[in-house]
């Protein structure tokens, strides 16, 4: 019984196999990938083959537009926890493995109703556009 109610439950975690830390990858995704936004976010998207699991995600804040190493963290942990409460959305749905960077592009401070509704929005066309790429 209790096992039939963990699989009904999402999974928040948001482990270190689930994160992009390859420099090659990270380069192809700026190189090569496609991307969808939902100001002031952009997801940056990449089929690739990975082991272990389906999704690698890394977030990335621009030097420009912070130049406080201390903005610039607080906005990425924005980010990856608005992504950890909406993975859920996709993680099990896709069939292919993509690598995923998520891009703050707004010049001022966000808070954190702003980041989560930005990156459901981002994750939602994500999955609309994958899913029409993969029936053509």
């Amino acid at each position: 019984m209790s096992t039939q109610k963990q699989q009904n439950t999402p999974n928040f975690k948001f482990p270190t196999k689930e994160k992009l830390k390859s420099r090659k990858l990270i380069g192809e995704l700026f190189a090569d990938g496609k991307s969808v936004s939902s100001y002031p976010v952009k997801l940056i998207y990449l089929p690739c083959s990975l082991q272990n699991t389906p999704l690698k995600v890394g977030v990335s804040v621009p030097k420009r537009n912070f130049k406080s190493a201390v903005d610039r963290n607080r906005i990425k942990r924005l980010l990856r926890e608005g992504y950890r409460l909406n993975k859920h959305v996709i993680f099990n749905n896709i069939d292919k493995d993509f690598a995923l960077l998520f891009l703050y592009l707004g010049k001022k401070m966000p808070d954190y109703a702003e980041i989560e509704k930005s990156v459901a929005e981002v994750l939602a066309k994500f999955y609309k556009k994958v899913n029409n790429e993969e029936r053509i």
